[in-house]
Order: C-alpha cells, then sequence, then structure tokens
C-alpha cells in the first residue's frame, strides 16, 4: 500500500471517535497497523481502552463507515487485538492533552 492511500485511511480514521473518551481513535492509539490486500480489502488491527467496551460493536461498525467513502476500499476487516495492551503511552500528544493526561 502506497503512503498516500495509508494517510487517507488514517485520516478517516480519525473521524471515528471513541464514545466514552470524545477523543478519535487514531490519537488515542488505538490504531495498530493498517493494510490492504491485493482485492481493495482494507485490513486494520486496532485495540480498545478496555477489554470490557460495551460500545466495541459501535466503533467496528464506524471505522467501517469511515473508509467505505476511499475508492480503494472495496471491504474492510476490523481485528481487535489485545497485544500489545493499550497504554495512555500510546496516545499521542494532542490526546493526552485534551484529556489532561501527562
Amino acid at each position: 500500500m502506497d503512503q498516500d492511500l495509508k494517510d487517507s485511511i488514517m485520516g478517516a480514521l480519525e473521524l471515528v471517535v471513541d464514545p466514552e473518551l470524545g477523543i478519535d481513535i487514531v490519537n488515542l492509539g488505538l490504531v495498530y497497523d493498517v493494510k490492504m490486500e491485493e482485492e481493495g480489502k482494507a485490513v486494520i488491527d486496532m485495540t480498545l481502552t478496555s477489554m470490557g467496551c460495551p460500545l466495541a460493536g459501535t466503533i467496528v461498525e464506524q471505522v467501517k463507515a469511515a473508509v467505505a467513502d476511499i475508492p480503494e476500499v472495496k471491504d474492510t476487516e476490523v481485528n481487535i487485538v489485545w497485544n500489545p495492551p493499550w497504554s495512555k503511552d500510546k496516545m499521542s500528544r494532542y490526546a493526552k492533552i485534551a484529556l489532561g493526561v501527562q
């Protein structure tokens, strides 16, 4: 996948906001990897802030909807992974400031 396409996908994912924290999943550091398979299937590896997140299904659907408008993306697979575990260290400077985390 070329960098422009990856940037487009990551930009679209910045529109997906974690409903509990009010910050997008990219700045929270929840998106671990984005790959594109030959047949136009985007594969997104991401995590959640907690294993028991009641909104996991909603977030996955929002991820799929966010990348659906990218012409190269024909299908999307979202893999929720738990390794490596998420921590506040994965958050961007913007997210840390917005949430008051040091």
